[in-house]
């Protein structure tokens, strides 16, 4: 546990959502089943296994001890405990817990709910990719316009966001100046919180919500393409929707023929027993014309002894 005190007593007050502790990558012998993160003005410290009283003790103390001395106000922290077999005990430990709870990243809002729920509206580690969706949407929105500026001519700036969830990745690529973002995940109430998303950072306009299975879907998903960017985020294992050495491929071999030319492929993947060889042999056997252009570096709050366990994104190219 003395990995995790000490980083409690290092730790800045956070004004961004962030990771503080990441006790399973493997850096911290005998943490591995701890995680720290920041949703301000609420702290969230999730174990996998059960905890002893004296444990969560000493945690709140050295919680307690840093806010004061950062003069930090009222100390919220949530405890969640995950056992395996799908049991989850989530508790209030001390302060509150606004309703809604804001918090933001990069200067974005999102929605998020810490009380309930093992997925909490903002994937943490996936915050480099945001990053990088911002970019690259700003950086081909000023080509554009160079193009225009010269004479030229340039399409409109469209999304595809597969598995969006609650629409993060949609909210970046439209505050970077995409024109069109195509949000799809079979969850409603997901997307719901994704169309919050949207209303708090003022992107009223541009983004389309559909709520259907993707596989299904792949007439409607072609009629509103070609597009930049396609985003696929899938979850690694949800029974009765998507296995990933089953069903990445049937996405993967759609990619071409949805991308224009020139377009890229975001591919991500956090399944700790399928390394990057996994989504490379995809992409060559299914969609051999995109060209792989780089694994971002996830966020170094997300540090992992084993990077090829750790989460995968892989930026490819319809050249």
């Amino acid at each position: 546990m003395q990995a995790l005190l000490d980083a409690i007593a290092r730790m800045e007050r956070p004004t961004e959502a962030t990771r503080l502790f990441h006790g399973r990558g493997g850096l911290h012998p005998g943490c591995e089943h701890w995680a720290l993160d920041a949703y301000p003005p609420v702290l969230l410290l999730t174990s996998f296994r059960t905890m002893a009283q004296a444990e969560i003790d000493a945690v709140g103390d050295a919680l307690a001890e840093r806010w004061r001395q950062l003069d930090a106000g009222p100390l919220n922290w949530v405890l969640q405990v995950r056992e395996g077999g799908g049991r989850t005990e989530t508790r209030l430990v001390a302060g509150a817990v606004p309703e809604p709870h804001e918090v933001t990243e990069d200067g974005l809002r999102y929605r998020v709910h810490v009380l309930r729920g093992q997925n909490h509206g903002l994937f943490l580690d996936m915050a480099a990719g945001r990053r990088w969706v911002r970019e690259h949407i700003a950086g081909r929105v000023a080509a554009d316009a160079a193009s225009r500026t010269g004479g030229g001519w340039a399409p409109r700036l469209k999304v595809l966001n597969l598995f969006a969830y609650t629409c993060a990745f949609s909210v970046a690529a439209l505050h970077a100046g995409a024109d069109q973002v195509l949000n799809m995940d079979m969850s409603s109430g997901a997307l719901a919180v994704g169309q919050q998303n949207h209303r708090l950072n003022g992107l009223e306009g541009g983004a389309s919500f559909l709520g259907h299975d993707i596989f299904k879907s792949w007439g409607r998903i072609g009629r509103e393409g070609p597009y930049a960017l396609a985003i696929v985020d899938p979850p690694s294992f949800q029974k009765g929707s998507f296995v990933a050495t089953k069903d990445y491929a049937r996405i993967v071999r759609r990619l071409p023929e949805l991308l224009a030319p020139g377009g890229h492929a975001m591919l991500c993947l956090n399944a700790p027993e399928l390394g990057p060889e996994f989504l490379q042999a995809l992409v060559q056997a299914e969609a051999p014309a995109l060209r792989f252009v780089e694994r971002l570096a996830n966020p170094p709050a997300f540090a992992d002894a084993a990077p090829e366990r750790a989460l995968k994104v892989l930026i490819y190219r319809a050249d």
